[in-house]
């Protein structure tokens, strides 16, 4: 069985973030026939307030670290995110912020975004394929851009064409890639939170 998490960091619903991650994960499914493939969706609103907690505590709540333990768990990630002023919106960065560091250790990422227009389109190359990289992920070649146009204008028919190119080189690189197995440094770490917490109680 393949597991691919799904991040979205869509503010608002319906969310175009949503939308897109939705299609590109089915289109990633389009690619491995025959497979047994899960797909948990990871909505951040859902999380925001544990995420703010975590950054302030620094120890996250039960709900949190399933969430954590699903994305470490992963065989790949697609990883979508709204773009704000050129980058990746707070919610989005504050997660992988928490996150724990090994989580995504040699992990194939997709990544995308959304925008209101074509002029943000870089921050998929200046923000986000940096950031997975620092957090030692295998970032997929071809990403994922959206503008709103693209999603009911002239845009729609060459957006379905990129998200199946990206979803392609995803596959590709999951092949590659081979079975993956969760980090030793990621339990060895959620151990000791739980530990420091226990000494709390």
């Amino acid at each position: 069985m393949t597991t691919i998490a799904v991040v979205t960091g869509g503010l608002r619903e319906p969310s175009s973030t949503r939308l897109l991650a939705d299609r590109l994960a089915g289109a990633v499914r389009d690619h491995l026939p025959g497979q047994d493939v899960q797909m948990p969706v990871i909505e951040l609103r859902h999380v925001g307030r544990a995420v703010v907690d975590a950054m302030l505590t620094g120890f996250p709540s039960a709900e949190l670290e399933q969430v954590f333990d699903t994305v470490a768990s992963a065989d790949g990630l697609i990883a979508v995110t709204p773009a704000f002023n050129a980058s990746f919106s707070g919610l989005f960065k504050s997660f992988f912020d928490v996150l724990p560091e090994p989580s995504l250790q040699d992990m194939p990422v997709l990544i995308a975004a959304t925008g209101g227009t074509e002029r943000h389109s870089l921050v998929l190359e200046h923000a986000l394929r940096p950031m997975f990289s620092y957090l030692h992920a295998v970032v997929s070649p071809i990403a994922v851009y959206a503008a709103t146009d693209d999603f009911a204008g002239a845009g729609a028919g060459s957006l379905d064409q990129r998200i199946d190119r990206a979803a392609a080189a995803f596959v590709r690189l999951l092949s590659a890639c081979g079975p993956r197995e969760r980090p030793q440094e990621y339990a060895a770490e959620l151990g000791e939170m739980e530990r420091l917490l226990g000494g709390l109680k």
